[in-house]
């Protein structure tokens, strides 16, 4: 058996890629990536991606002028762990990250993804605004990829507690329907958590 020791890599990573408009699903971006640097031995690596339009009235420069760089797809390659956020749109993840997503195909011929975990997080307008469902769309191709869906556990007793965000299959957060709820105390937590979580899992699957 090959043992791959993460005292061997190369500064190890879990990618946190997500899109945000408002900001929400930013910050929810930064408290998992809290929770994975909290283990001390592993980097969490805060990459977004571009906006989509059916017209474009002028480029955008390459590298964002502010907040998270784009993702590039060895971001994506070299990584230990993936956690992917949108905002809802409609019920399934926003455009711009649906169009990153679809040119991944060279990863998925040479199986660059197989047996990673992945976790997916999510920020809705309204409580019942297609948290779930969001989250659910979201790890459909990365199955597809062959990675491993880690969810939110039960042992995290906040998701008993949350009247806002917070699903076992992933961190969510109510936004409201002007974008003007901040993230509360309970969906802090359970980010952080959820990075966490993830950490170990993808630690562990370095060590076999």
């Amino acid at each position: 058996m090959v043992h791959r020791s993460i005292f061997y890599m190369k500064n190890p990573y879990i990618l946190v890629l997500f899109y945000s408009r408002s900001g929400h699903t930013q910050r929810l971006a930064e408290f998992i990536a809290q929770g994975i640097e909290s283990l001390g031995c592993v980097e969490a690596r805060l990459r977004t991606v571009p906006p989509v339009a059916v017209q474009t009235d002028t480029t955008l420069p390459p590298v964002p002028l502010d907040g998270a760089p784009y993702a590039t797809l060895d971001d994506l390659k070299d990584c230990i762990g993936l956690a992917l956020g949108s905002p809802t749109r409609f019920g399934n993840m926003a455009a711009p990250m649906k169009h990153f997503i679809d040119g991944t195909s060279g990863l998925w011929n040479s199986g660059a993804l197989i047996g990673k975990p992945a976790s997916v997080f999510t920020s809705t307008g309204s409580l019942h605004g297609g948290q779930e469902t969001t989250l659910l769309t979201m790890i459909l191709p990365l199955m597809h990829h062959g990675m491993i869906w880690v969810g939110s556990p039960y042992s995290n007793p906040e998701l008993m507690r949350t009247s806002s965000g917070g699903t076992p299959y992933g961190v969510s957060h109510l936004a409201g329907v002007k974008s003007d709820r901040s993230i509360d105390d309970t969906e802090k937590q359970l980010a952080f958590a959820a990075g966490q979580h993830l950490a170990r899992i993808a630690l562990k699957l370095q060590e076999t």
